[in-house]
């Protein structure tokens, strides 16, 4: 109960010539070392300690400092060696790696074979090594550079399309028709009674976009102004008060107003509503716009095309227990017959996954690539402008969620390998 069995071990400091590591075995990237560290030493380790609380600790009949070793021994004894033993461990564990010189692949596994007060400590670090990659020159590598051109028809298009998504209508006499906007006051009843939330007043749709009860629009095509319109619908599945979800209601619709829209004039006020200069300025956006969509779209093929001649140039042993740890990932959430159905290609993406971020991140390490803080907030900053109007949401999520900027800095990182890989690489425009 006092010890891990496994043990994620961190850089600490530990006095020389307290332990001896020998290998007891090793195969391929599976290491097995044996650690011992002698009962005289871990006995040094409790004395200090006990020492260090007869000046805190304080216990009836004696005077505040003045505790003999010997009485904290017996009182305390147990729960100090737990603690000496952890620190051991951890310090020992690390001195071993260092003076073994393994880098570990995920988490060594730590057996105890010997311990207790008075007692050797003898134990074993079962460990998958991260294998040596040596890496190949990259000026074999071939990719596509892309540069979107965009015609003024296209820009045109897309700047048309937006105008048909704003809103603007102007009042008209007449039965409504599809495409017009309703105004209209409604008292809604299930079964002759009414509910709550069954009213509304001053009540605004567009008939033909089904987006206040499906079906409902329909039945308000051909209202005038003023008039009273019955319309019977099924309140949806998903509606707040559970006991009421898909019952027939009867709305009793008061028609306020129709109104009919009317195409909105592409000028320079259209641009500036949108949060540009002009119109010039907003077509200038729109070709950025649409060069950046396919730009990204076309950049991950490239990427991907890379990174399969990246895995061709390489032999990677690879440790088994990331390949376990990254299928584990990828069968998440699927039942069994799906997972023993798939098992074969989901080990392949496993493996390829693996190799290929073992050769970025040594690619990454042997050139100094780092990600710093500046980096992951100009990013944040880049996601802030992109999405107008949801600035507070999008720092509150990193704020709130320390993962996601660690996600953020892993995708920087890949980036910055991905671009290393472009300047060392032949390109074609």
């Amino acid at each position: 109960e006092l010890v891990p069995k496994g043990l994620r071990v961190r850089v600490s400091s530990c006095p020389p010539n307290i332990m001896k590591v020998t290998v007891e075995s090793k195969k391929g990237l599976k290491t097995n070392l044996n650690v011992f560290v002698d009962k005289k030493t871990i006995d040094e380790k409790i004395g200090a300690r006990l020492s260090e609380l007869s000046k805190t600790v304080a216990i009836k009949g004696f005077r505040p400092g003045k505790v003999p070793v010997e009485v904290l021994k017996r009182q305390f004894g147990k729960a100090v060696y737990g603690e000496v033993l952890e620190k051991i461990l951890k310090e020992t564990s690390t001195k071993a790696l260092e003076e073994k010189k393994i880098k570990v692949a995920g988490q060594p596994k730590l057996d105890l074979k010997s311990y207790g007060e008075g007692k050797d400590l003898k134990y074993t670090l079962e460990i998958d090594e991260l294998p040596i990659i040596k890496l190949k020159t990259l000026d074999s590598i071939k990719f596509t550079d892309y540069e979107i051109n965009v015609s003024e028809n296209e820009i045109d298009k897309r700047i048309n399309d937006i105008s048909k998504n704003q809103n603007n209508f102007k009042d008209k006499d007449g039965i409504s028709q599809e495409g017009d906007l309703i105004v209209f006051n409604y008292e809604a009843t299930v079964d002759n009674k009414t509910f709550e939330g069954g009213q509304g007043k001053n009540t605004q749709i567009i008939l033909g976009k089904d987006l206040f009860i499906k079906g409902f629009d329909k039945q308000l095509i051909g209202v005038k102004k003023n008039q009273t319109k019955e319309v019977v619908t099924s309140l949806p599945e998903n509606y707040p008060k559970k006991e009421l979800s898909n019952k027939k209601a009867l709305f009793k619709c008061r028609i306020l107003n129709i109104k009919k829209p009317i195409p909105v004039e592409i000028n320079d006020e259209f641009a500036k509503n949108l949060g540009a200069k002009d119109l010039e300025d907003l077509k200038n956006l729109v070709k950025k716009q649409i060069q950046a969509q396919y730009k990204m779209s076309l950049d991950s093929l490239s990427k991907e095309n890379i990174l399969n001649q990246l895995g061709k140039l390489h032999e990677v042993e690879l440790p088994d227990n990331l390949v376990q740890q990254e299928l584990a990932i990828i069968s998440q959430g699927l039942k069994k017959e799906d997972i023993d159905k798939n098992k074969t290609e989901s080990e392949k993406i496993a493996k390829k996954r693996i190799k290929l971020g073992l050769i970025l991140n040594e690619l990454g390490e042997k050139n100094n690539l780092k990600v710093d803080e500046q980096e992951i907030k100009k990013e944040i900053q880049k996601q802030v402008q992109s999405m107008p109007g949801q600035e507070k949401q999008i720092l509150d999520y990193y704020q709130k969620n320390p993962s996601a900027a660690a996600s953020l800095r892993g995708s920087i990182y890949e980036e910055k390998i991905i671009n290393l890989i472009k300047e060392k690489s032949k390109s074609t425009k």
